[in-house]
């Protein structure tokens, strides 16, 4: 075997540890987040809100970097720039093109181990459901609301699954 193909194969094999090791991250300290928004100007009067978050402290902003530049999108930004005690950094991304193209296959292919697996499968459905245009009518956004509302995890919602329902 040449040296070539064994520093291939050392390459390769680095790459998966790296996305082992990020969907890892993720578990640990990532969101899929699905928020709504009082939109008055929308004809339900509600905006879903869709993204992808993942914090960390300051030492290890580079995992962050990291994991952006793996991803091909996203934006780094202090997690709370007006606090003097909170110093972490976070990485968001927002756009729905990247989250569909770039951050749902990859954690297609490195599936998430945890809890957090059905945060990111109602996260998925939610995007493909709103890709379809079925959040534009109401039994559509009603399955939506119930799909956010199905997982139990303890959150701080904002809005109530009686409020949003109430046309």
């Amino acid at each position: 075997m040449s040296d070539n193909s064994s520093r291939a194969d050392n390459q390769q094999v680095s790459r998966n540890v790296y996305d082992d090791y990020f969907s890892g991250f993720v578990d640990g300290e990532g969101c899929f987040y699905v928020g709504f928004g009082k939109r008055s100007d929308l004809p339900l009067g509600w905006q879903i809100i869709t993204e992808f978050h993942v914090s960390q402290n300051p030492g290890s902003k580079s995992v962050l970097e990291m994991l952006q530049k793996r991803l091909g999108c996203g934006y780094l930004k202090p997690n709370h720039a007006a606090s003097r005690s909170d110093k972490t950094w976070i990485l968001i991304v927002k756009e729905r093109k990247d989250l569909i193209s770039k951050v749902i296959p990859f954690f297609d292919h490195y599936p998430l181990q945890t809890t957090k697996h059905t945060d990111y499968r109602i996260f998925k459905k939610v995007i493909e459901m709103i890709e379809k245009k079925r959040h534009l009518k109401k039994e559509g956004f009603r399955d939506i609301v119930n799909l956010v509302f199905s997982n139990k995890r303890e959150t701080n919602k904002r809005y109530t699954k009686k409020m949003l329902l109430h046309f």
